[in-house]
């Protein structure tokens, strides 16, 4: 397991862990939503399962690179990489107990995962295992050490959401990320083996793909708009609450933000 980035101490908690099956997943699916949460001062981390190395562009040491550089423009406080093979996420005992070890760390209150369907067979492996790992956390005969060997205690998130990736789904949350939408745009374009970027120069053997066109950068703009325009905004990122209904005390305070007329 590979730690991109860890900033601050190994005892200190995060606020948000992301989870994803590629590096980018986060960037491209819930970029807008993580940036926003590092300018409100929550520490946010992101656990990588692969290094992408099916990807018919670039190189597995480049997307770490750029995966590096994404982390720098978000402001993460911690970036991980599990090393699992791409196109073979297994929800294995061992695979559950790495991702159990780091929530355990870290002991996030909310974590985003990919969704349960999507186009990419290792979106839904990746969600699927997560689901597992996040619950099997909180069970305290399951026994895992850190890495100083100190025996760690049991944690589950407080909150779980999905991301939405190519197939959409009924969101709970759609998030107004419209004032880090350039910092967003930044983070994606990191990966600019993978998506467009004008500053690329792809090699011979490297094909035009499903998401490296000009064409993809303008749906991934144009849903965002569309979900922005449900509640109000000008860009906005939806999210499956996984463990609905939501319970509250104060439902003046959790609708204080008025809705703009639509």
């Amino acid at each position: 397991m590979t730690a991109i980035r860890n900033l601050q101490s190994a005892i200190q908690n995060l606020d948000v862990l992301a989870f994803a099956a590629h590096p980018d997943d986060v960037e491209l699916c819930a970029g807008g939503t993580v940036c926003l949460m590092g300018q409100q001062g929550y520490r946010v981390g992101i656990v990588d399962f692969t290094r992408g190395e099916l990807g018919s562009r670039g190189t597995p040491e480049g997307r770490m690179q750029e995966a590096e550089a994404a982390g720098e423009i978000i402001g993460l406080v911690a970036r991980h990489n599990l090393g699992l093979p791409d196109g073979g996420i297994e929800n294995t005992r061992e695979n559950q107990l790495k991702l159990i070890r780091l929530v355990r760390r870290y002991r996030p209150h909310l974590c985003l995962l990919n969704p349960l369907e999507c186009r990419h067979p290792d979106h839904g492996a990746a969600a699927r295992l997560a689901v597992d790992a996040l619950f099997y956390g909180g069970l305290r005969k399951i026994e895992t050490d850190d890495d100083d060997g100190a025996p760690q205690e049991p944690w589950r998130p407080h909150h779980v959401l999905h991301y939405m990736q190519t197939i959409p789904f009924e969101p709970t949350f759609v998030v107004d990320v419209s004032e880090v939408w350039a910092q967003r745009i930044e983070a994606l374009q990191a990966f600019k083996s993978q998506f467009f970027n004008p500053e690329y120069e792809a090699g011979e053997d490297e094909p035009d793909t499903f998401v490296s066109n000009p064409a993809f950068f303008e749906w991934v703009e144009a849903r965002a708009r569309s979900y922005g325009y449900s509640v109000g905004a000008t860009y906005g990122e939806p999210f499956l609450y996984r463990h609905g209904p939501v319970g509250v005390t104060d439902l003046v305070g959790m609708l204080k933000r008025e809705k703009a007329y639509r």
